[in-house]
């Protein structure tokens, strides 16, 4: 980036540059008095205007007799529209005006004309007789128009046609008349449409009458005088390969092509190889070895020669060519075409000494032009190479030339093999560790577009990482990748960095799949904390979820309870609770994503109070989206152990209703309630008509008890042995203690103060629920639920809520009171979630007025964001 001129140039009122922006505006009047002229005089508005008591019909006829050439084009265009209103006086009235309009019609009309006759034949609005009665002449009328364009447009709509009508049809209206229109007489335009004609037809004919009625036609057009003909022909020798069967393509077609190779022009010779590449699996191995290999070697002989378009075709087809042509290699030339392979890889690199680019002449840059295209066509094919050479020779074989496509100058080439690097680690396999330093090169590069083409495919590039290789144990996950995280969290600060916010986004929806590669610790203390930052701090919406529900999936899969209750306390005070409507917002995000990812009983047990206390909320915005969050909301309960909780959002929803004030989230808050009325509850005993959600739910139970009890085990490990527990005993364990077939009756509910209508006899979950217990008295969690009843008292501050608003509250507080509620001394937390300022204890109502991020802003003044218009707080 340049850097901003200087005050005084900026701002230059000199006589000169006066005089300068004077004689700018002289020309800006000049300019715009030819479009005062332009404008239409009476007499031009009076022909242009139409009766408007006409029909449809009988507008489209007056346009087309008398209108201007426009007007006749905007009723072609509006033709699919008559005709499925009424085909019948379309074909009848319309349609030949529309004959008589293209006879004399510019080309926009007669290219809208062609798409026009498309559609109606892809809308079916006619039969397929009647279609080719009234529109086959017409397209095939002007097949030969003198724009190529035009010509062009309609030789599609025609092959479209092909697919459609029936034979007899094809052969009297298009398959006669090629005869003639073939012929050397015929014009250029009029021989390539029928090279295109023929290669469609031969799909619709059997193998006799192809070879009767339509080689004789190809065979004389491979024998064109003129090289754009022959080389058109020659690529429709592949649809007629397929067309004819195995015997004639060895017969016929295949002689064709081995003289057009020879053919003294490029374009007639690139095309035979890329048809020859293409119908490698019509012959056998004898006419592979025999006959095609010879020609292809010949071909990559004399390619360095000829133009580097051929190069460039070349380097394309190779992997299809080597795939092709397997088994039939000597060693010798298994060995030439690999080193031709490494050659193109590196095409154009030794040219590069340092010039200047302004000293280059146009002719040597579009040289390297085609040698990047070259090199990033070799990219493209690395994969089927790494298949030629067999995955257990890459080390020997390929690294180097991986290597320096992975270092290549030029984005496109890197950008390629980014793409390709997923397939390159599946075909390694287990010698995927060979290309761990190659994943750090691509996760820092400069460009973003190949961190982008990366990072489709990350989850699945780490997880054979983590897994293949030598060191395949998975307690050394990171000891043969060092450098990951640090690569990572550059490239995410890269992305933030950078007006390419959709490559953030999908980096950060990416990195949820760290829990599986790297360790919980490792998670918490470098990417968690930035999470939280990119939730608080960024300003685009869709990388603000994408954080939330990475920051979800990392909390669900984090060890340690001591850090589950720090990010948790961290979400509820400084988002739930916090200044900033748009960071309540958030909150709501992250709750529906916790809904999402975690069991029921973990959302009743921290997050369903602080959800359903946003309906008190000072700014609409917030009530209007919780409110359309509550039907997830009451869904998470289980009766009766929740009737509680239950009857708390019940409260909460009578109080909207009575006194919400703001119109439209009252609108929304009445469509909830009858949404909410619909709903049917779940109950603690499994039924059929939830059975699969409840299963699912039930194990996700299991599997966040099971944290709790991995983690006891943990501990009395480290004190026995003083070695922590590995991620592969976890993972054993969890898939040990999954969900069996038989399935007991009633669901384990976690929260604290209820008690479940039948118990459990189960030894595992006993042991589960005991350790949980045990965990959540030793942990203190600090929550606003412990402090409540402060906040009740505090009502000059808390002008938004009503007494009865904090007498419900007081009863929520007697009914969640647990050990698990208790305050935690903030001395406590972690040094990556420490703050210089102490998170909120009490409600965020009591936040003075003159705070620059009031209880009703995100930031001065309270407004409704994207779902509704802006309006003034009460």
């Amino acid at each position: 980036m340049h850097p901003p001129p200087p005050l005084a140039a900026a701002m230059d009122f000199s006589q000169n540059s006066l005089f300068g922006y004077m004689e700018d505006l002289q020309e800006l009047t000049i300019i715009e008095r030819p479009v005062r002229r332009s404008l239409k005089t009476p007499e031009e508005i009076e022909r242009l205007t139409v009766d408007e008591d006409l029909s449809d019909i009988e507008r489209a006829v007056y346009l087309l007799s008398a209108g201007q050439d426009i007007q006749g084009t905007s009723v072609i265009a509006n033709l699919p529209f008559l005709m499925r209103q009424n085909p019948a006086e379309t074909l009848r009235r319309v349609l030949p005006k529309v004959r008589e309009a293209l006879h004399v019609a510019g080309v926009e009309m007669q290219l809208t004309a062609a798409v026009s006759f498309l559609t109606i034949l892809q809308e079916e609005s006619v039969s397929i007789h009647t279609y080719a009665h009234s529109f086959l002449q017409v397209i095939l009328l002007h097949l030969e128009h003198r724009d190529a364009g035009v010509s062009n447009a309609w030789l599609e709509t025609l092959l479209s046609v092909i697919d459609v009508l029936p034979k007899e049809t094809l052969r009297h209206e298009i398959l006669n008349p090629l005869v003639s229109k073939a012929q050397l007489s015929q014009t250029v335009q009029s021989r390539l449409v029928s090279c295109k004609i023929l290669g469609k037809l031969t799909n619709k004919f059997d193998a006799h009458a192809i070879k009767r009625e339509i080689l004789p036609l190809v065979k004389s057009l491979c024998q064109d005088v003129e090289y754009e003909v022959r080389s058109c022909m020659c690529r429709q020798l592949e649809n007629i390969a397929q067309g004819v069967g195995t015997e004639l393509t060895k017969s016929v077609v295949l002689p064709e092509l081995i003289e057009l190779s020879r053919d003294e022009g490029s374009s007639v010779r690139l095309a035979a190889f890329e048809t020859l590449v293409n119908l490698l699996d019509i012959f056998d191995t004898d006419d592979r070895s025999q006959t095609i290999l010879p020609l292809v070697k010949s071909f990559c002989e004399k390619s360095f020669k000829a133009d580097e378009s051929i190069l460039i075709s070349l380097s394309f087809h190779l992997g299809k060519l080597c795939h092709g042509l397997y088994g039939i290699f000597t060693p010798d030339q298994h060995l030439r075409f690999l080193e031709f392979y490494k050659k193109l890889c590196t095409l154009g690199l030794q040219q590069e000494n340092g010039h200047n680019e302004n000293q280059i002449s146009p002719q040597i840059l579009e040289q390297e032009k085609k040698y990047i295209s070259v090199r990033k066509n070799c990219a493209y094919n690395f994969p089927a190479m790494i298949v030629f050479v067999d995955p257990k020779n890459f080390h020997m074989e390929l690294y180097s030339t991986f290597f320096c496509l992975c270092h290549d100058p030029e984005v496109p080439v890197r950008y390629t093999i980014a793409i390709c690097f997923y397939e390159v680690s599946k075909l390694l396999n287990s010698g995927v560790y060979l290309i761990h330093k190659e994943l750090i090169t691509l996760l820092q590069d400069e460009s973003l577009e190949v961190l982008d083409a990366l990072i489709d495919h990350l989850p699945e590039i780490l997880e054979l990482m983590s897994t293949g290789g030598e060191s395949s144990v998975q307690e050394n996950k990171l000891s043969s990748l060092p450098d990951l995280i640090p690569a990572l969290t550059a490239a995410e600060q890269r992305a933030a960095a950078s007006l390419k916010w959709r490559t953030h986004e999908k980096l950060l929806q990416k990195y949820a799949c760290l829990p599986h590669v790297i360790s919980s610790d490792q998670i918490y203390y470098r990417f968690l904390q930035r999470m939280f930052t990119i939730m608080m701090t960024n300003n685009v919406l869709p990388v603000q979820k994408a954080a939330s529900r990475t920051l979800c999936i990392f909390l669900r899969y984090n060890r340690k309870q001591e850090q589950r209750h720090e990010v948790i306390q961290k979400l509820i005070e400084q988002l739930g609770q916090g200044k900033s409507y748009w960071n309540r917002l958030r909150f709501l995000d992250t709750c529906e994503f916790i809904i999402e990812i975690f069991s029921k009983s973990f959302f009743c047990k921290y997050f369903f109070l602080p959800a359903i206390e946003l309906t008190h909320d000072p700014v609409a915005n917030v009530r209007m989206k919780l409110c359309c969050l509550l039907p997830k909301v009451k869904s998470t309960l289980k009766i009766p152990a929740d009737k509680h909780l239950l009857q708390q959002l019940e409260m909460c929803v009578r109080k909207l209703l009575c006194q919400e004030k703001d119109k439209d989230v009252l609108a929304i808050v009445k469509r909830t309630v009858l949404e909410l009325d619909r709903m049917e509850m779940s109950m603690d005993a499994f039924q059929k008509k939830f059975y699969e959600k409840d299963l699912l739910d039930q194990e996700k139970e299991r599997e966040e008890l099971l944290l709790l009890e991995m983690e006891q085990l943990e501990k009395e490990k480290q004190q026995n042995d003083g070695r922590p527990m590995s991620d592969k005993t976890f993972e054993k364990k969890r898939r040990d203690t999954k969900t069996p077939t038989t399935l007991p009756k009633s669901i384990p509910v976690s929260v604290p103060g209820t008690s479940s209508g039948t118990s459990s006899t189960s030894k595992e979950i006993k042991k589960s629920k005991l350790i949980r217990s045990q965990s959540f008295n030793n942990q203190a969690f600090h929550a606003k639920y412990g402090s409540l009843d402060k906040c009740a008292s505090k009502t000059s501050a808390a002008a938004a809520y009503t007494p009865s608003v904090s007498g419900l509250a007081k009863t929520s507080m007697i009914s969640l009171s647990d050990d698990s509620f208790r305050t935690r001394n903030a001395s406590s937390a972690p040094s990556s979630f420490s703050s210089n300022t102490p998170l909120p204890g009490t409600s965020r109502g009591t936040g003075s007025s003159s705070d620059p991020k009031s209880s009703g802003s995100k930031d001065t003044q309270p407004r409704k964001a994207t779902l509704k218009s802006r309006k003034s707080n009460p």
